[in-house]
C-alpha cells in the first residue's frame, strides 16, 4: 500500500523492510512539474525505500494563501502514488512535517530542496542525532509551482 492514513500503518511498512535504507521528503506538491519529479528521483536514489510526507489543503492555504492548493489532497496524493520513484505516502496538517518526522522510524536520510538552508531543514536534529545525514537537491530556480500559477493568470484576459 502506497497511501497511508496514519503513523502506525506506515510504521509497520517500515518496520517490515528492516534491510533498507529509509529516505524521507516532503512538500505540497500543487501542480507537479519536473522539478518536483527531479526532486523524488534524487531522494529516492539515496536508499532503499522513500516515503513521502504531502501537506494537507488546510496546510497549504496556511501556507500559501485562500487559493491554494490548486489540486486538492487526494488528487495530489494519486497523482504521487503513481511515481515509480515513491514507495510510501503520508498527509500532515501542521505547517511542518516535525510531528510526522519524530513519530517516523528508521528515516537515515532527509532530502529537501536546495533552497533551504541545512540548518533550516525541519527534522535535522533527530535524523542526524541517530546517525543519519540530511541531503539538499539543487534547487531548479528556472520553475515552480508559484511561477507556473502566475503566468497562467498574466496569460489569461
Amino acid at each position: 500500500m502506497k497511501i497511508h492514513s496514519s503513523l502506525l500503518s506506515l510504521n509497520r511498512a517500515i518496520h517490515n523492510r528492516k534491510e533498507d535504507r529509509v529516505v524521507f521528503t516532503n512538500g505540497i506538491f500543487d501542480l507537479l512539474h519536473p522539478g518536483h519529479v527531479q526532486l523524488l528521483e534524487y531522494a529516492r536514489a539515496q536508499g532503499d525505500l522513500l516515503i513521502v510526507g504531502v501537506n494537507t489543503d488546510a496546510s497549504v492555504r496556511r501556507l500559501k494563501g485562500p487559493d491554494r492548493p490548486l489540486i486538492p489532497l487526494a488528487e495530489r496524493m494519486e497523482i504521487l502514488a503513481a511515481i515509480r520513484y515513491v514507495d510510501h505516502l503520508i498527509s500532515f496538517g501542521e505547517d511542518t512535517p516535525a510531528r510526522l518526522i519524530e513519530g517516523l522510524h528508521r528515516i537515515q536520510v532527509l532530502v529537501k530542496g536546495g533552497d533551504y538552508r541545512p540548518e533550516d531543514v525541519v527534522g535535522r536534529e533527530r535524523v542526524l542525532r541517530e546517525g543519519g545525514k540530511v541531503l539538499l537537491f539543487p534547487f531548479r530556480t528556472d520553475i515552480s509551482t508559484t511561477r507556473i500559477i502566475d503566468r497562467i493568470r498574466n496569460s489569461s484576459g
